[in-house]
């Protein structure tokens, strides 16, 4: 007869003595189970214990994650989390350097569990770690540890950001000033930087007045790419903080680099920041690891989102200034100057106008200004096409000439394409759309100049006439262009070119033949037959598909995934993974330190969930985590990779998916474990890749060709390369 449910088996250790193995009723208060060890071992003074998981968590059992604790799992037997917080509070004021330093190694390691953090906040323990560092007596690996107890107690959520004194602020920002820092203090202090700007507004403008992104820069230079990931992480928060005053990146720039407000220092601090970035981070031997990366993708997104204001806002076609713009355009396309008030009539004046705008290529051509009030691209299309005429004027003549003088329904009218484009461009760079907390998708071309967006309308614009001109377009086709010029920027974006010049290249192969054999090709691979035999052949072997799909989702969670834990607070380095059982019956999970190059064994899991005791699988929105108070502020990217098992009455096993790929392989496998459909986008995916691929095979059985088992040999390379091919 198998055990109760409320019954679990565990192993408890207690230093120099012989573990004790025991049958904990769950259902028994902890206490009275804390008290029942303790008179086992004579111990008295019960109150004064706890349990704890004996790893290298060290997390205490209280009543409310006692349900963790699973058959077969070792516990500690251990001092109370007061009564240590008690010892750690005075330990740590020795006088004695050697001890001092010990017991800030402990504080360390036991502040990342909650329940001693909150025993040791009540005991005012954060003021008096703020105070050591005020004091600035400790250096080196009293104040490293120092820090990490400090970040370590912050990352929990207990205490405001707000409470902190300017003195502390100013002792934090004077570690990462200095040239010359240990590597620990100052990663921690960039880390606490980070949180404070992340979490409060009121200390955003305290540790901006404090922190220069002149200073900031020499610790991009070195080779560490943990302190240049935390340095690139104070710098976007700053940039993501910052007033909408501010919120231009020029502008900020010099606020934070206390430049004096000339036109010559932002864009020499914004160049400086950028082509460090670009030869120290990116070009870097280090590869990029995924957090560098993702840092590196907020930057992008920030600094693409700038671009907001200018996309959002209308044309005022009663502004001088601004219709002045569209005269600078007529001026450099047909090199004309504004003829004066009296020379000729107001008539003939306003024909030369409307004859000239056509040309360029407006909707409206009696008053261009009218095609610039649709946000978006409001006022960015008429900056990328002011910037394409003056820095690209060649090429900006020549498309306009080029087109002017073509018959009416075959030119390509620069005016409406530049709108559109800019549109397009934008909706492809999702300006103006938060960052996501997962991704980590960056582009080094953008890294590469100081107009990286400007450059990139230019290369596309030129792209759209070559591409008008191949297709040989009529003004009925322009959807059809803008459709097939979309494919091209988006497949030559999915290559990752390094610099702008490699993105131009890339576009000269992707021609409009290129982009038809290639859609050519796709339509045969996913070619789908319809005569009723087919059809019929089809619906037979798709049960065979499915279970095919299904045996491939399991194995792929028997393989296991190693996910993030993700913060509201901070991004945080800290890892856990899940795996599936050989026999498809246990879930294994636990907590890693780093994220595994390859499989974690079963037995290094300290976690089990029986596949049996899952009632449900909870997607999105609807997980537990996601309604959290601190998820809120959490993007629609990262809650569409959040799934949950619910198993028992109301216990949660909460996931964040690493990727879309990820979230599907899993939520389907789970789903095939509780015998439901497999629904995901990549199931219905692999459904038609397979069935084709199946079906195309029993055809070519069918015509009696022979379909060899293994592959053939990659052939040998040759031993001679002197031969000459005879064309005759």
């Amino acid at each position: 007869m198998p055990p109760p449910s409320d019954i679990v088996k565990v192993a408890i250790e207690w230093p120099g003595a012989f573990p004790k193995l025991m049958e904990i009723d769950q259902k028994k208060p902890l206490l009275a189970i804390i008290k029942e060890v303790c008179e086992g071992w004579s111990l008295g003074n019960h109150e004064n214990f706890a349990l704890q998981i004996a790893d290298a968590t060290n997390f205490y059992i209280t009543e409310k994650n006692r349900n963790d604790i699973k058959n077969g799992s070792i516990l500690r037997l251990t001092t109370s989390p007061y009564q240590t917080a008690v010892q750690l509070h005075e330990r740590i004021q020795s006088s004695s350097m050697d001890a001092k330093l010990e017991a800030l190694k402990d504080l360390a390691n036991a502040s990342r569990d909650i329940t001693f953090a909150q025993e040791f906040i009540n005991l005012d323990g954060i003021s008096l770690l703020t105070q050591m560092v005020e004091s600035g007596n400790d250096f080196g690996d009293l104040l490293s540890f120092t820090l990490t107890a400090f970040v370590e107690l912050m990352d929990h959520g207990i205490v405001s950001w707000d409470t902190f004194s300017v003195a502390f602020i100013k002792k934090i920002a004077s570690y990462v000033n200095k040239s010359a820092m240990d590597t620990a203090v100052l990663q921690r202090s960039l880390a606490i930087l980070e949180s404070m700007v992340l979490n409060s507004q009121d200390l955003y403008h305290k540790v901006a007045q404090e922190i220069t992104i002149g200073q900031l820069i020499p610790h991009l230079q070195g080779t560490d790419q943990d302190i240049q990931t935390y340095t690139i992480a104070v710098i976007n928060a700053l940039f993501l903080k910052a007033p909408e005053e501010k919120r231009q990146f020029d502008e900020h720039i010099v606020d934070i680099l206390n430049c004096p407000l000339t036109e010559m220092a932002h864009i020499l601090a914004q160049k400086q920041l950028r082509s460090i970035i670009l030869s120290n981070v990116i070009r870097s031997p280090t590869p990029i690891n995924d957090e560098m990366a993702h840092q590196l993708y907020m930057l992008q997104v920030l600094t693409f989102n700038l671009l907001e204001d200018r996309m959002m806002t209308k044309m005022d076609p009663q502004d001088q200034a601004q219709r002045d713009i569209i005269f600078e355009l007529r001026r450099i396309a047909f090199d004309v100057e504004c003829a004066p008030n009296n020379s000729g009539s107001i008539e003939k004046r306003k024909s030369m106008y409307t004859r000239d705008y056509k040309k360029l290529g407006f909707i409206n051509h009696v008053n261009p200004a009218v095609d610039f009030t649709q946000i978006p691209p409001g006022m960015l299309a008429l900056d990328n096409m002011l910037y394409f005429a003056r820095h690209h004027q060649d090429a900006y003549i020549r498309i306009v000439l080029e087109n002017s003088s073509r018959e009416d329904k075959h030119e390509c009218p620069f005016g409406r394409s530049s709108i559109e484009l800019t549109k397009m461009l934008c909706e492809i760079l999702k300006v103006g759309v938060l960052p996501s907390e997962n991704c980590h998708d960056f582009h080094p071309m953008f890294f590469t100049h100081d107009r990286s967006f400007e450059e990139f309308f230019c290369i596309c614009i030129q792209l759209l006439n070559k591409t008008w001109k191949e297709m040989r377009a009529t003004s009925e086709d322009f959807n059809k262009v803008m459709q097939v010029v979309r494919e091209q920027i988006m497949r030559a974006l999915t290559l990752k070119p390094n610099s702008l010049d490699q993105f131009k290249s890339r576009l000269q192969n992707l021609s409009y033949t290129e982009i038809l054999k290639i859609r050519q090709s796709e339509r045969m691979n996913q070619e789908d037959f319809q005569s009723r035999p087919i059809l019929e052949l089809r619906e037979k072997i798709q049960p065979e598909i499915m279970e095919l799909i299904k045996q491939q989702r399991l194995n792929r969670l028997c393989e296991g995934t190693c996910f993030r834990k993700i913060s509201s607070r901070r991004r945080q380095d800290k890892f856990w993974y899940c795996r599936l059982s050989p026999n498809h019956k246990v879930l294994h999970y636990g907590d890693l330190e780093e994220c595994p190059q390859g499989e974690v064994p079963h037995d290094s899991l300290q976690d089990k969930l029986p596949v049996a005791d899952i009632k449900a699988v909870i997607t999105g929105k609807d997980c537990p985590h996601m309604k959290e108070k601190g998820a809120l502020k959490l993007n629609k990217e990262v809650l569409e990779l959040a799934f949950s098992v619910l198993y028992e009455s109301d216990e949660y096993l909460n996931f964040i998916a690493p990727d879309r790929h990820e979230y599907c392989v899993w939520t389907d496998g789970l789903n095939a474990l509780l015998g439901k459909e497999m629904t995901s986008d990549y199931t219905k995916s692999d459904m038609d890749t397979l069935l084709s691929m199946e079906m195309k095979l029993r055809l070519l059985d069918l015509e009696n060709i022979q379909i060899p088992e293994a592959p053939p040999p990659i052939p040998k390379e040759p031993s001679n390369y002197d031969f000459v091919y005879d064309c005759n």
